[in-house]
Order: structure tokens, then sequence, then C-alpha cells
């Protein structure tokens, strides 16, 4: 079993964009939403591209609104929506995470997905990515029928952090050797648990504590597709072996330049 792992947040991290758009959009489609509030959604997702989790409250709002929805919907009408929805999904994986996924596992780590997002979207959207698994929000179901309430905790903000703690105490995860992906400051919480935080695209409050704290950096390019990994303090453990292997990847040195790094941090093995 591994003793650490990497825990990647989905929206603007492991995907480029927000899944809850994906969702609201395919719900519209099947009849769980009007088209007053899809175009609600709409401004709500480019409030948050352009502004990134700042644009939070329209972001909950949206999952708020998913779960009224859905609220008496059968289980298999839920699983037919998200069947439209994950490959969709799947097609906005930014290569640069592929990539993470498989260093993790290269060096012995667990990959997980941590998000709010639905849990019937993040298991199989984790299960084609080859990752361990996934912590999403439940719906509460009752004979067969979503409710519209949440069972369990919101995996949001502190909701994470907590969710990641039980599942380390669960699995006998190092949490001092583990890795944390998010672009966002709400993420916080799941950043300062571990011991290798890694801001991705962060929003600026994201940014400046990384800075003041010597956290890596990794800003994947939206249309070159590379990946350059700095730090405001100087490149860290998981910024140098991020570094390594991307770029590495890049110039078909992956092996050699990812080891070479590996070994002069000391840490090669798994």
């Amino acid at each position: 079993m591994a003793n650490a792992a990497a825990f990647f947040d989905l929206d603007r991290t492991l995907i480029s964009g927000a899944s809850a758009y994906a969702l609201g959009i395919e719900a519209w489609r099947q009849g769980l939403a009007s088209n007053q509030e899809i175009g609600r959604w709409a401004v709500a997702a480019l409030s948050f591209k352009a502004l990134g989790d700042k644009g939070d409250a329209v972001s909950e709002d949206v999952r708020a609104d998913f779960l009224t929805h859905i609220a008496e919907a059968p289980v298999d009408q839920l699983e037919a929506l998200t069947s439209s929805v994950v490959p969709r999904l799947l097609a906005r994986v930014r290569p640069e995470s592929r990539k993470l996924i498989t260093m993790h596992h290269d060096h012995g780590r667990d990959t997980w997905i941590v998000s709010a997002s639905p849990q019937p979207i993040v298991d199989p959207l984790a299960d084609d990515l080859g990752m361990s698994g996934a912590i999403g929000t439940r719906g509460e179901i009752v004979g067969g029928r979503y409710t519209g309430k949440i069972d369990g905790p919101f995996v949001y903000g502190a909701g994470k952090a907590e969710a990641i703690e039980k599942l380390a105490s669960d699995r006998g995860y190092d949490l001092a050797l583990s890795y944390a992906y998010s672009d966002s400051i709400s993420d916080l919480p799941m950043m300062e648990l571990v011991g290798h935080p890694v801001a991705v695209n962060p929003d600026s409050e994201l940014g400046s504590i990384a800075h003041e704290r010597g956290w890596p950096v990794v800003i994947f390019a939206k249309k070159t597709k590379q990946a350059l990994a700095f730090s405001g303090v100087g490149l860290g453990t998981a910024a140098a072996t991020t570094l390594a292997y991307l770029l590495g990847r890049r110039h078909g040195r992956s092996s050699t330049l990812a080891q070479m790094t590996l070994k002069r941090l000391g840490i090669g093995g798994k």
C-alpha cells in the first residue's frame, strides 16, 4: 500500500474550466433545468473563467441549483446524465495534469480527485484517468431517488481537508509526504494539510500565499500546452520534480532528466 498520495482539485486544476457548468448544460438538455437557470449558470461560468474561484458564490449557487433540480429524480436518470458529461470533462483534462498523475504513480503514490462536484461525476472520471479514486459530494438517495439534500459533508474548503484526513487515516497515508494541487484560495485548508502543496494557475490570493511561503507554482500554458514551474522563493522539491518531468517529457528526455533531478533532491526511490 502507498504511504503517500497526490490530491487534485478538479475545476481549473485537473481540467480547464468548471465541471458544474458542463453538468448544468446536460441537466438543461434533459429537462432538469429551465432556460432562465441555464442563462444564469452561463453568466456564472463567464465569471468563473475570468476571475477563477473569486466567483465561488455563483459557482456554489450552480451546485445548489443542481441539487434542487435532481430532487425526485431516479438514480438511473442521473447516471445517464453523468455518462454524457464525463467524456466532455475528459476532453478538458489538461495534458500536464495527465503527466503529473503518471509521475506520481511512477513514484509509488496514489492519486485522488477531491472536489465539491457530485460523486457520480468524479468516480468515473478518476477511473478513466487511471487514478486511485475520487472524493466528491454525495446526494442523498431514498427509495432509489435523489432527495435534493447532501448525504455527508460538502467537499469544499475545510470540507476537503476533512475528507483527506479521513482518507489518510483509512489508507495509512503520511500527509507530510503527500502532495496537493489547486488553483484556488478556497483550497488553502487542503494545501496546508500536506507537506508538498503546489499552486496550479493560481488565483491572486493563492498566488500571493504561495509566493510568501515558498510553495511551488505551476503554470499550465493554455495554447502551447507547455508547463513552467517556479516559486518566488526558489524551486522546492515538488516544483523541481514537476519541472524535470514535464520539460523532460517535452524534449524527449523525461527519464534521464527526471531521474537526475530526483537523485539530486534525494527522493529517487519510491
